[in-house]
């Protein structure tokens, strides 16, 4: 397939910070602003966590419809649209009152503007795809998932300092013309080519669910399309640091301050250099290398005096190659999927990619509930570790099985 792109004028992976901002503006708007300024309004805990659970709905699913980007309008223009009604949806959600009684109101247009949110990813992947060369895929990666962390970081913690300093409308109004200006990216990224488009599209469509068969049946896509579904790398205990936060004397001060802003800052520089790191060896070495290095920090913590400055200091060294594994999952996901329908096969792994962060997360709270925080730790540490075990065994039965074939390409 021929590139868009001509030399010395490829866009710099710095934009993708940008464009993959929307989706964590929207998650940290809603997990930490909306959630706060409800519990104060006396709205439960259990309708709160619905209120999270429905906005998190549309991202479990976004490959259903990410075809439609791939098959229909350019992919610019998508981003543009659903960055507007991303935006234009949150700005809204600052108008009605956190009240117990608006809830059923809040939980739509939370809905509404995280499933816009998700369209945007999806236009970004292609977007992505298209426009890095295979020597900075890791690199990309990178940019891509410190967007993803620090709007998360900016949704949460902006979001929640203006709803406390400013009239409440302002948070939203404000969070959702970040999302807009966010498609200042696109002027520096051509539109991607679509070789699979057609006259139609039904046509257009059935192209691309073909590209998707393609990609899974080979033996590239395929052990790839397994290692996502393995429960390494991905932080699941960072969900849990404040419930065991206890147990190493932490204040509220400085649970709040670790896995808050200084947190959020730690895993975007972990993203950066984990980046640069796959660009430099095997992409798919450093995920398992990321992932062993994580359940090693796990271990390290567990056996580490149970002080403050210890807790401190692993939550933020956990954070750290966090960033590192997210950067490795991207870049993985981004040098396996090619190019052509890339909004659509980059979403179906990363749609795979959220079962072992939910599961991991629920076996990490069934370690801490059998053998306290030690259990919680020494449980990820070894999910990690079966996890890198099991890709390892799969990788050397796939080249035993199939020796003289080489990965067809994506």
């Amino acid at each position: 397939m021929t590139e868009r792109v001509l030399p010395g004028t490829r866009p710099r992976p710095v934009l993708y910070l940008l464009l993959f901002m929307p989706m964590g503006i929207t998650n940290g708007y809603i997990i930490v602003a909306l959630a706060y300024l409800l519990s104060q309004a006396g709205v439960s805990v259990g309708a709160i966590a619905g209120l999270v659970g429905l906005s998190l709905l549309p991202s479990t699913w976004r490959a259903v419809w990410a075809p439609l980007v791939d098959a229909t309008l350019s992919v610019r223009a998508w981003y543009v649209i659903s960055a507007a009604a991303s935006g234009a949806l949150m700005a809204l959600t600052g108008f009605v009152p956190a009240t117990p009684g608006n809830l059923g109101v809040i939980e739509l247009l939370s809905c509404g503007f995280s499933l816009a949110a998700t369209v945007t990813t999806i236009a970004a992947s292609s977007l992505m795809a298209h426009g890095t060369s295979e020597d900075e895929k890791g690199r990309a990666g990178g940019w891509s998932q410190a967007g993803n962390l620090g709007g998360s970081g900016l949704g949460g913690g902006l979001g929640l300092w203006l709803a406390e300093h400013a009239p409440v409308w302002v948070s939203g109004t404000a969070l959702g013309l970040i999302c807009l200006a966010t498609a200042i990216a696109l002027l520096f990224l051509e539109e991607p080519t679509a070789e699979h488009r057609s006259y139609s599209v039904l046509r257009s469509l059935w192209n691309v669910a073909l590209e998707c068969w393609a990609l899974l049946k080979t033996a590239r896509g395929g052990i790839v399309f397994f290692l996502m579904l393995l429960p390494l790398g991905q932080g699941a205990a960072q969900n849990l640091w404040s419930a065991v936060a206890d147990d190493w004397h932490a204040s509220a001060d400085a649970n709040a301050l670790v896995n808050g802003v200084l947190g959020g800052v730690v895993s975007m520089v972990g993203c950066l250099v984990g980046g640069w790191i796959c660009d430099l060896i095997d992409r798919k070495t450093s995920y398992i290398a990321f992932g062993l290095l994580l359940a090693a920090s796990a271990v390290a913590m567990a056996i580490a005096p149970r002080t403050e400055a210890m807790f401190i200091a692993f939550v933020l060294l956990y954070a750290f190659v966090t960033g590192f594994c997210y950067a490795a999952y991207a870049a993985v996901v981004f040098e396996t999927i090619g190019k052509g329908a890339a909004g659509t096969k980059a979403n179906v792994l990363s749609g795979i990619s959220n079962a072992p962060l939910i599961y991991a997360g629920i076996l990490d709270g069934w370690g801490h509930d059998r053998w306290g925080a030690d259990g919680l730790l020494y449980t990820d540490a070894a999910l990690g570790a079966v996890g890198a075990t099991m890709y390892i065994a799969a990788a050397v039965l796939l080249a035993r099985l199939m020796p003289s074939r080489a990965p067809a390409p994506a």
